[in-house]
């Protein structure tokens, strides 16, 4: 079998995961101009210890607040040094950023009792009563509600903020609110086992654990379409903000338009007057957008499904895992259940489509694929019609947590990847609808790059499929590339 040249087995094991054997100083990441535009462009992860400036690890150890980067000076940093263009509307998101960065310097948050041990009547009866606080303390901050379209910076904003928390703040997190959820459900869930057959409120203890391990919360990609979702944000919000948690939040959507038209939606609407009141809300969408700036395309996406195809997925898989061992069928463990990977080295995995969306795996699997595996290869993908609408759902979110995770994707496909779920002839007399093309504009893409699909309806459904073909195009690009693996 062939194999490609040695430097070219070289640039690939560098670009994939590199960055899994080594720690770069904190920062590092944030000073790379890996692109020539905007904040909105530079969409890289947080490190697992972010917010020490560019020094050295042994210096860090030594520094006060006053000796860190703050979000304006970082900002303005980034723009000196090439990495970002700035412009008026973005500083003056940043200054807010500032401000609540300068108000978190001298919060204290409250002391969070201890989880009582005994569950009787008599202590559940108590404890409601005394421990848990029913409104945010008064010198709490109030948070951030970011909202935006597709590529002006939500999750730049978000990474720049956390990455520079003084460093006193320990007790902080940063999570995809799709991961957060998984996180909370489980917990619920542990939580409505330990209450027993008498029951309670699950909400309560799950909010007061999370507050002590974080007083500062940023979610990113906050968003609502799950009606299990929808029915406890409310009261987890509440628990969260009267235990003194100051939340930064992304989102796609002014708190007004989340879950829009989803069942029993006026059970929302009080989670809706949270945010809106608890929340400096804050549209990011400045009229310029940075997703337009044309893109060099990295060779990672091949089709048609010819045997030259699959032979070329096999010799980029035998380079990429030539060095380590591959195992078939190694377990992955999800929610106390056994996901097994074909093909696998200790950085690299490979899946057939049909055994990676033709079983009904959940978002979870999925992220726990992308979060163990920093390149995955995904062969076989096949156009997708209404007969598979549900793999094509389970793609999508495949795809989300690849884009997440900042995981490298190799795809085999019957057609080119943005084309998988549009119609095989484009029907004149149906042209796209009002809605689809809001959609795709709002994400930068455009029809003859995707086509027109029918196999989805419904609001949520067409942003989903929408923003999955964006996501695709990015992560084709050369910029994507040099991030991939990033841990």
């Amino acid at each position: 079998m062939n194999r490609p040249s040695s430097s070219i087995r070289v640039f690939l094991r560098r670009s994939i995961y590199p960055l899994h054997r080594y720690r770069y100083p904190p920062y590092t990441y944030l000073t790379r101009p890996r692109f020539n535009s905007s904040i909105a462009a530079h969409n890289s992860k947080p490190l697992e210890d972010p917010g020490a400036p560019l020094t050295s690890h042994s210096a860090a150890s030594t520094l006060n607040d006053s000796d860190y980067l703050r979000p304006l000076q970082q900002y303005n940093f980034l723009i000196n040094k090439g990495a970002l263009r700035g412009d008026e509307h973005q500083t003056r998101i940043i200054q807010k950023l500032q401000h609540l960065h300068d108000q978190l310097l001298d919060y204290t948050p409250p002391s969070i009792p201890e989880a009582s041990s005994s569950f009787s009547i008599l202590s559940r009866i108590f404890q409601s009563k005394t421990s848990s606080p029913t409104t945010p303390p008064p010198e709490a901050p109030k948070g951030l509600y970011l909202y935006g379209d597709v590529g002006t910076g939500k999750t730049m904003l978000m990474d720049l903020f956390y990455s520079t928390l003084p460093p006193h703040i320990k007790r902080k997190r940063r999570v995809h609110f799709h991961a957060f959820m998984i996180d909370v459900h489980k917990r619920l869930h542990a939580a409505k086992i330990e209450l027993g057959y008498k029951g309670g409120d699950p909400i309560v203890p799950v909010a007061r654990d999370l507050a002590r391990e974080a007083y500062v919360l940023c979610f990113d990609e906050f968003q609502v379409t799950d009606i299990a979702d929808a029915m406890i944000l409310r009261r987890l919000l509440e628990s969260l903000l009267s235990y003194g948690v100051v939340c930064i939040m992304t989102s796609n959507r002014h708190p007004d338009d989340l879950y829009k038209n989803g069942i029993q939606r006026s059970s929302f609407i009080p989670a809706i007057e949270l945010l809106n009141s608890q929340f400096l809300v804050t549209d990011l969408d400045s009229g310029t957008d940075y997703r337009r700036i044309p893109r060099a395309l990295s060779k990672v996406y091949y089709d048609p499904l010819t045997p030259e195809t699959r032979r070329e997925m096999d010799k980029l898989f035998a380079s990429i895992t030539q060095d380590e061992q591959v195992i078939r069928n190694r377990p992955l463990k999800v929610w106390g259940r056994e996901l097994l990977v074909p093909e696998s080295s200790n950085h690299v995995a490979k899946f057939r489509f049909n055994e990676l969306c033709g079983r009904p795996l959940s978002a979870a699997d999925y992220l726990e694929v992308t979060k163990t595996f920093p390149t995955v290869f995904v062969l076989d993908i096949p156009k997708m019609g209404m007969d598979k609408k549900d793999m094509a759902r389970r793609f999508i979110t495949f795809i989300d947590s690849c884009y997440e995770s900042k995981t490298r994707l190799f795809v085999s496909s019957e057609v080119p990847i943005y084309q998988i779920f549009s119609d095989d002839t484009v029907d004149t007399s149906k042209p796209i609808s009002d809605h689809m093309r809001s959609v795709m504009d709002d994400l930068g893409i455009s029809e003859q790059i995707v086509g027109n699909s029918s196999i989805f309806s419904g609001e949520e459904e067409l942003f989903a499929f929408a923003r999955a073909c964006s996501r695709l195009v990015q992560m084709g690009s050369k910029e994507w590339a040099e991030l991939a693996g990033a841990s």
